[in-house]
């Protein structure tokens, strides 16, 4: 299980790289699928996209499968997909709450109103 202080929230590029990685893929398909995912809003470059690599590499939440060619390609490890979990459930809870706040709703579900 990562630790708290990696379990900080994502950056939205890490964030699309561990998506990204549930296929295997090379840094240039990785580009390619934030890019389109994201509808173009977000396009990382390349120093961007390696300095991650590295990263998440260091962190054991990618992993590099296939050396020998000369495309690198990488794949997302458990302890990357329990971090893409965790980050979904925050956002989802980010979600809830805001949407509970703008609606109207009640803050504590366990609370009166």
């Amino acid at each position: 299980m990562p630790s708290n202080q990696e379990q900080l929230p994502l950056t939205e590029s890490v964030y699309y790289i561990l998506l990204a990685l549930h296929t295997p893929m090379h840094g240039y398909g990785i580009m390619q699928f934030v890019k389109e995912i994201s509808k173009e809003r977000v396009t990382l470059g390349p120093g961007t996209l390696y300095g991650a690599i590295k990263t998440l590499q260091e962190k054991k939440w990618i992993t590099l499968i296939d050396e020998s060619s000369r495309k690198k390609e990488y794949v997302i490890t458990d302890i990357g997909r329990q971090v893409v979990k965790s980050e979904l459930q925050r956002l989802q809870e980010l979600i809830q709450n805001g949407t509970n706040i703008i609606n109207g709703g009640c803050q504590d579900e366990n609370k009166e109103v």
